[in-house]
């Protein structure tokens, strides 16, 4: 299969995997870590695979001493050398190419070629395990409590106006045993952070701590005078490199073999290193910026409050203050992530109705609970989320 059909592949996973009509239950941050960073490294990934794009990754010449396939596959599975100290040099008249020459001097060994995909790979799956373990804590539970009045799933008048009625009902009858939900997903959004800062510290001990400035070198570099300038992604990721093989002669002695390497591998991994370097950075930033904001959100109802009133019009008044009084963070982020799923007519007379209750209470003549054996289908046991004090 080539490299084309691979990444077809995975864009149709994608697209089938996400473009059906599901229940959101995260937000636009967090959903950045498992879909699009998961799909960019595992697309990275499959296309260092593809030797159809670059034909053979390295490709070694020596004295004809050694058969060529013997010198490149050795090579590839110890490692290659460039000398930093040549580096910078003109190439044509003081080195024959950047990082060769004497070796009598320092050497930096480069051996990650041979593990770039399965740290790509490694890493896509990192990406994926915050919304994994979200996953397995959520149970489908806004799922089930919002089938039927979810986007264009919404039904005839009468069913959703009477599964808007046992939605409220079960949400005035959860009311505060939602914290340990709500704990869960901040909890996964902190590992997204800590996921993404893991990860670019680990690039940068996997390429020998040329990673946390590799973006800024490369910037630099684009800058610079081009007669005076030495390319920080050559140095990186050397596109020729040395290579010394060792074997016995016919005389039982030792012969030295010196090879030169063409890593045409490189040219892949120099552009999607810069890449990832990039979009490591933008992620972190949004991600922290997420985690202030969800701290906010706990830490302040007022910051409750505005979101309400922002996303959210009432027809009862007063509306956003019954909510913020006699709800806590855990009632909240269901709400939002109901919110988050209906449109805005359908969730407005949720909300209407639930600040009803909230204000009137068992004065109202409402219809009285559904039983727990009604509600199974649709709706989550209350006993599977764990009861809370209130607070």
């Amino acid at each position: 299969m080539s490299v084309f059909g691979m990444v077809s592949a995975v864009a149709g996973f994608i697209k089938v995997r996400y473009l059906i009509d599901k229940a959101m239950i995260d937000n636009m941050v967090f959903r950045a870590h498992y879909r699009i960073t998961s799909a960019i490294l595992f697309v990275c990934c499959i296309i260092v695979t593809a030797n159809n794009l670059i034909g053979y990754p390295i490709q070694c010449i020596n004295d004809r001493g050694v058969p060529g396939h013997v010198i490149n596959t050795y090579c590839w599975i110890t490692y290659t050398f460039t000398l930093p100290h040549e580096q910078g040099k003109y190439v044509g008249t003081q080195v024959a190419h950047p990082g060769l020459g004497n070796e009598n001097q320092e050497k930096r060994y480069h051996s990650y070629y041979q593990w770039v995909p399965f740290v790509l790979f490694f890493q896509g799956v990192l990406f994926y395990v915050p919304h994994w373990i979200w996953k397995m804590w959520e149970d489908d539970k806004i799922r089930m409590i919002s089938e039927g009045m979810r986007g264009a799933l919404v039904g005839a008048k009468e069913e959703r106006e009477r599964r808007q009625s046992r939605l409220v009902q079960y949400l005035v009858e959860t009311m505060h045993l939602h914290n340990t939900y709500a704990f869960g997903y901040f909890v996964c959004e902190a590992l997204n952070f800590v996921n993404v800062m893991v990860n670019i510290f680990m690039t940068d001990k996997f390429l020998g701590g040329a990673f946390l400035n590799y973006g800024t070198d490369v910037i630099n570099f684009s800058n610079m005078n081009q007669e005076n300038r030495t390319d920080p992604m050559v140095a990186v990721f050397p596109r020729v490199t040395k290579c010394t093989f060792h074997k016995f002669g016919a005389s039982g002695t030792i012969q030295k073999h010196d090879a030169l390497c063409v890593l045409a591998l490189n040219i892949l991994n120099e552009k999607i290193y810069i890449f990832l370097w990039f979009w490591f950075i933008i992620l972190a930033v949004f991600s922290g910026l997420a985690i202030v904001y969800s701290a906010a959100v706990v830490l302040l109802p007022s910051t409750r409050e505005m979101i309400l009133k922002r996303r959210f019009r009432f027809g009862a008044p007063n509306a956003v203050d019954t909510i913020i009084r006699k709800t806590q963070v855990g009632d909240f982020l269901l709400l939002h992530l109901l919110g988050q799923n209906m449109n805005l007519m359908v969730f407005g007379e949720i909300l209407d109705e639930f600040v009803r209750r909230l204000n009137f209470g068992s004065n109202c003549n409402l219809p009285s609970a559904p039983s727990t054996l009604e509600m199974s289908p649709i709706y989550p046991e209350i006993e599977k989320y764990g009861k809370e004090t209130e607070t």
